[in-house]
């Protein structure tokens, strides 16, 4: 009997095991994977340009963007050659910034690529935004930033793709309660980081591969 009474509780853990490995088995075999909407794999080589910013401020934005947009886009289209292009390149030196056909022409010529990824940041000035209830006052500092990125084709210089997305993130708060202020400020850099991370996720989506359930 006691070694029976120690085998059980072995026992019935090794069968509780075996039955969420069958559980989760079944549950995976209910999805099935979707390609990307947008397969860079027959262009083989593509380009992407330091995205522009539309104020000096919001610049080192526009290179961490640039920077999360390649890192997603060579992590979901295997295969694909990646040529990271500094805006200030020499060989755009010539080209108004904001002209992207003739920019992906001269690209192709010089570089030898079928495509080309242009992006836009947009950033607004910190906004507060309140709420007074009879608890007392709420007040946040939101800064709201949104993506523009385009794919150009360099032989024609003509948009193949195009997305683009928003985000918010709050930098401060202020809230008074009983007649005390409570002030709380959040590191600038990490409020920044998430608002990218957001935008990229935003204008990825037909980069990455997505599940379905059957």
């Amino acid at each position: 009997m006691p070694r029976n009474s120690v085998n059980r509780p072995v026992r019935t853990q090794s069968v509780l095991a075996l039955c969420a490995a069958l559980a989760l088995s079944a549950c995976a075999s209910k999805y099935s994977r979707v390609p990307p909407r947008l397969d860079l794999a027959p262009m083989g080589r593509v380009a992407l340009v330091t995205f522009a910013a539309d104020q000096q401020s919001a610049a080192e934005m526009g290179s961490l963007a640039t920077q999360r947009f390649a890192e997603t886009l060579l992590a979901n289209q295997p295969g694909v050659e990646l040529l990271e292009i500094d805006a200030a390149d020499s060989s755009l030196r010539s080209i108004p910034a904001n002209d992207a056909p003739a920019l992906a022409k001269a690209l192709g010529r010089t570089r030898g690529v079928d495509a080309v990824f242009v992006g836009y940041l947009k950033v607004s000035g910190m906004k507060p935004r309140g709420q007074l209830s009879p608890a007392g006052m709420k007040v946040r500092a939101t800064v709201s930033a949104e993506l523009t990125v385009r794919l150009l084709a360099t032989r024609t210089g003509a948009t193949t793709w195009r997305s683009s997305a928003g985000a918010d993130g709050t930098v401060g708060r202020l809230a008074m309660s009983g007649g005390l202020p409570s002030v709380a400020v959040r590191d600038q850099e990490e409020a920044y980081g998430e608002v990218v991370h957001e935008l990229v996720a935003g204008v990825t989506r037909d980069l990455r591969p997505t599940w379905v359930k059957q």
